[in-house]
């Protein structure tokens, strides 16, 4: 389960993995944040020299690789370590941020385990993340529905042979392409977002975020009515599914004389807002 946790602000690429019920944290991101250095794909190689000269070879087979996406949106082999290995790299690094790095460290772990115990923590915690941005609450509520929504149809894809990565991917492009007229990619453009930084469904409107549910829903639907299996049957279940929602959109277009799809996004909304805040306190 890939995932991106925040230290002060700064991403770490992570992904819990639930056989060996840990998180794996990418280490080169790690180093970036504690030694703010501007090449921390340099600084790592320098270390592990320096550790394998020590005899910390040991600590050096606790080290893995997994495919984390980079900044260009692509995903490439990057050196990761568990929540143990981390805490010891740590002590080689010298930095003022180390000691709150490993308390940061334990309270991931401990939330994570946390929620596998309470779900409904996860959500609790997700809402008060995006209150704390400024989203509102209806806001709020539509995107953790939308994340369920998701979370539903991708289980079901993974159940009907369809492979992680690149044909999710494919398919969630599908069901874009149909609801709104736009793939994903092309709607983050519109919404003029950087395509690998920022999460689409974070810059949607209430509406957007309503049809996005609602061809995700209708493909889940479609592909279990069906009982789609493998990647092309379910890329027709997405056409299709798509399909309903983009017409539903173009009903409402049409009876209320306005666009579903606008250009309007999280910071558009947040620069209003705070012009708004400006302009009352002036009075």
């Amino acid at each position: 389960m890939p995932n991106i946790k925040l230290f002060e602000s700064k991403k770490i690429r992570s992904v819990w993995n639930e056989e060996t019920q840990k998180w794996y944290f990418s280490i080169i991101d790690v180093i970036e944040v504690l030694t703010e250095s501007k090449r921390p794909r340099k600084y790592w190689n320098d270390l592990k020299k320096k550790l394998s000269n020590e005899g910390f070879d040991q600590l050096s087979e606790k080290i893995g690789q997994l495919k984390l996406e980079a900044e260009d949106g692509k995903k490439y082999l990057t050196d990761v370590a568990d929540t143990e290995t981390l805490m010891r790299l740590i002590q080689s690094i010298p930095s003022p941020k180390a000691e709150p790095f490993k308390r940061w460290l334990a309270k991931v772990g401990y939330e994570r385990l946390e929620e596998i115990e309470n779900p409904e923590l996860a959500q609790q915690r997700m809402r008060e993340i995006y209150k704390a941005k400024g989203y509102s609450d209806e806001w709020i509520e539509k995107r953790v529905r939308g994340i369920a929504v998701r979370d539903e149809l991708t289980n079901e894809w993974k159940i009907r042979g369809v492979k992680e990565g690149k044909e999710y991917a494919i398919l969630t492009a599908e069901i874009s392409k149909a609801t709104f007229g736009l793939t994903p990619s092309e709607y983050k453009s519109y919404k003029g977002l950087n395509k690998s930084q920022e999460n689409l469904r974070d810059h949607m409107t209430d509406l957007e975020l309503i049809f996005t549910m609602l061809g995700e829903a209708a493909t889940t639907e479609i592909a279990r009515n069906k009982d789609a299996q493998g990647f092309q049957e379910n890329k027709t279940a997405a056409k299709e599914g798509g399909s309903v929602a983009g017409r539903a959109r173009k009903d409402l277009e049409k009876k209320s004389g306005r666009q579903v799809v606008t250009k309007q996004n999280y910071k558009s909304l947040t620069e209003k807002r705070n012009r708004k805040i400006g302009r009352g306190g002036n009075k």
